[in-house]
């Protein structure tokens, strides 16, 4: 169900997997995405959701398919990485501009789950505009290697105190 904003979080398996594997193709969207390797295609994004769907049956939360006004524009959501929580969102290039909405939505979720007291994020050196992960409170933690990528890892309070 979408909120008074028209956004709304669903599983991925409600997407049709040709907008899945369409926003994964793009390039624009690989720039900021070094783990991103190899062809998509059909196959490759069975994969991706039913590894996606794997952390729900996990964790209890895992990523969602994003919609906005009923169009597709990206996914995003929490996996659990050891004893803590990133949140990660990949949207579509023409809904860039939505990030910052998207993200606080997903954050009240992480605000509302008493097993998430922070959330962290990491992201590639390519990605320089920072300025809302700073508006939102976020704090830098240092450079991290994950799958042989160096990322920059930031710590969000969820909870309060």
């Amino acid at each position: 169900m979408a909120g008074a904003d028209g956004i709304a979080f669903v599983r991925l398996t409600e997407v049709p997997v040709g907008d899945i594997l369409t926003h994964m193709s793009d390039p624009v969207v690989a720039e900021h995405m070094p783990l991103l390797t190899g062809r998509w295609d059909a196959a490759a994004v069975a994969e991706f959701v039913a590894a996606k769907e794997a952390t729900w049956a996990r964790d209890g939360l895992g990523h969602w398919a994003i919609l906005v006004d009923g169009r597709y524009v990206g996914w995003g959501g929490f996996q659990k990485e050891g004893d803590e929580w990133d949140f990660g969102l990949v949207l579509k290039p023409d809904a860039f501009g939505l990030g910052l909405r998207i993200a606080r939505r997903a954050l009240d979720v992480a605000r509302a789950d008493p097993r998430i007291p922070f959330v962290t994020f990491l992201l590639p050196p390519s990605r320089r505009n920072l300025g809302a992960l700073r508006r939102m409170g976020a704090e830098f933690v240092g450079e991290v290697d994950y799958a042989g990528e160096v990322f920059r890892k930031y710590r969000l309070k969820t909870a309060p105190g």
